[in-house]
């Protein structure tokens, strides 16, 4: 099933989100051991009003529980939703400054990810269409997403429900795949 995430959620929505980050929550986290940005990740998903909150997340959940999620925005709103995150970041790191990897006028993934056990089963294109889908009923016509240019699996998802390559976006020293798929309402 999958429905919108809660802040009671956030203890088993991190170590999630975290693998969707990869080496961002190495940077987040100031160590080589992604799990370290977990406690700050707890703290960003439950509360409102920040690009990682509950707010902007959609869960997959079956009888093992919490298995996959989505988070994602309107790109018009990524400097205000950035804002919480990055003022937590500059405490420690007052240089830190990402690009923009999303823009108005489209509908941003910023993380899909599937427990490592359930991977292969369908449950990440399920999220993505469901993703797609809000996007449309909230008037959206466009929905991106970037990809890294490591990851062809990732991609291979992503073009598999839709996704085509829009174009590069360079984001934290990674070159990576603007991707976008055109959605109606």
């Amino acid at each position: 099933m999958i429905r919108s995430a809660t802040s009671e959620d956030a203890p088993k929505l991190a170590p999630l989100i975290i693998l969707a980050l990869g080496h961002i929550a190495c940077l987040f986290a100031k160590s080589d051991d992604p799990n370290d940005a977990i406690p700050l990740m707890e703290k960003f998903i439950a509360d409102k009003g920040n690009q990682y909150s509950y707010e902007n997340t959609l869960v997959y959940e079956d009888e093992n529980g919490i298995i996959g999620s989505i988070v994602g925005y309107d790109g018009a709103r990524l400097h205000e939703l950035r804002g919480p995150v990055l003022r937590v970041l500059r405490e420690s790191n007052p240089d830190f400054s990402p690009g923009d990897e999303t823009e108005a006028g489209e509908y941003y993934v910023d993380c899909v990810n599937v427990d490592p056990a359930h991977q292969g089963k369908g449950i990440g294109k399920k999220l993505l269409n469901a993703f797609c889908e809000l996007a449309a009923a909230k008037h959206f016509n466009r929905v991106g997403l970037i990809v890294d240019k490591v990851n062809p699996g990732a991609r291979k998802i992503y073009e598999k429900v839709g996704f085509q390559v829009a174009g590069e976006k360079n984001f934290l020293g990674h070159t990576y795949d603007h991707m976008v798929r055109d959605i109606s309402f």
